[in-house]
């Protein structure tokens, strides 16, 4: 089979490009898929000094922003003649202005109306997201005019031959909401195959990772570790990561705003080859989010290298313990002495660090991404049986 992937791609800064960094790996490991070829976003200029080279079998055919994204993609996939698509998506996945983003979900809609089969992996849905701390929220009106987008576009979406989606709950509320019979199941899973987790670090290791500036905000953490440091003097603060593409230049305001408070490392954007040593560095990992848009890949990347998690029980995270069996300390949303009350039950007894560690590698061990992509191909071979038809489940 040759398989396209269409997909932010490293070293890009948009969404979900470490998730379809690793999709793209697992998949052209795969017997079944011959040739893959990735349909990746244009870096912005100023990325392309050091980086490494790109792949052979990528493609950098797509911009964040641009409102052909669509038919541009469309016209590749005529050139290089697939058996097959599957596009990497979330809502904001073409833009973070609100046409462009828009136009670019027309993608899988124009794929299969050109009788190329098509699969949309879609990481969140409207009715979950807080537009506001996503960075897309506005006033009443105009909140309401982008919900009933945001279904409009779901609906799209939904003209894929199939959807697949992360949680559970996001089938339960396609398939209740939209009537969609074309959605399934496919857990976000663990990006590489678990070993066995780093010993913990010398030292007392905060680190957060992700991309910063809407609902993941590191000022609750930054007080939260100002107040741990007068418990522990020697205690260091990891915050891994870039701005979110909604929020430029946010931890540059973040670095000015707390200059005075010591022993913590901005590392900047973190390379894939370098993310092990980064999870290997740290003691826990803390998730200091006020709301969630999908399933979690910093989690599941927490359970890989054995780590613990402190995180607020909200939304998509509370999904994924219950129905995962990844664990955690909990504290309050926003809240500083809730959050240094959390890590520091975890940092003070390095058992207890160990013991959610190990809790979170065996569920990551339960699901690696490699198996979900199995899942991915079996459907492929039956939208090839029925010769491009709807696949209704």
């Amino acid at each position: 089979m040759h398989l396209a992937l269409v997909t932010a791609y490293p070293p890009s800064l948009g969404s979900l490009n470490e998730y379809g960094f690793h999709l793209a790996r697992v998949l052209a490991a795969k017997p079944e898929v011959t040739r893959l070829t990735i349909l990746a976003d244009v870096l912005p200029e100023g990325t392309g000094h050091s980086r490494p080279p790109d792949p052979e079998h990528l493609r950098r055919v797509w911009r964040f922003n641009d409102p052909g994204n669509a038919v541009r993609v469309q016209r590749v996939l005529r050139e290089i003649k697939p058996d097959a698509v599957l596009y990497n998506l979330q809502f904001a996945s073409f833009g973070d202005r609100k046409v462009a983003a828009a136009l670019g979900l027309f993608a899988p809609l124009l794929s299969r109306q050109g009788g190329l089969p098509s699969i949309t992996l879609l990481h969140n849905i409207f009715e979950t997201v807080d537009l506001d701390k996503a960075g897309f929220g506005g006033s009443s009106l105009s909140n309401h005019v982008t919900r009933l987008a945001g279904r409009l576009f779901t609906r799209v979406l939904l003209r894929s031959h199939l959807v697949a989606l992360t949680l559970p709950r996001y089938v339960e509320t396609l398939r209740g909401g939209y009537q969609a019979r074309n959605v399934f199941l496919a857990p976000h899973g663990a990006f590489e195959e678990p070993k066995t987790p780093a010993p913990l670090p010398e030292g007392r290791v905060v680190m957060t990772f992700g991309k910063f500036g809407t609902y993941k905000r590191v000022e609750v953490l930054i007080e939260a570790h100002r107040l741990l440091l007068e418990r522990d003097p020697a205690l260091r603060l990891v915050i891994a990561g870039s701005d979110s593409p909604n929020a430029r230049g946010y931890l540059e305001g973040v670095t000015a705003q707390f200059a005075d408070v010591p022993n913590i490392q901005f590392t900047g954007y973190v390379a894939e080859a370098d993310v092990p040593d980064i999870f290997a560095g740290c003691t826990a990992v803390a998730f200091p989010y006020n709301s969630t848009t999908g399933s979690s890949g910093v989690l599941h990347q927490a359970g890989e290298h054995g780590r613990a998690a402190v995180m607020p029980r909200i939304g998509d995270l509370a999904d994924l313990i219950e129905e995962e069996g990844y664990r955690a300390e909990y504290f309050e949303p926003e809240n500083a002495q809730s959050l240094a009350g959390a890590l520091w039950r975890v940092i003070e007894r390095p058992e207890r660090a160990r013991e959610l560690g190990m809790a979170n590698h065996l569920a990551a061990c339960g699901l690696p991404l490699a198996d979900v992509a199995d899942w991915y191909l079996l459907h492929f071979q039956r939208l090839q049986h029925l010769g491009g038809k709807r696949a209704d489940l």
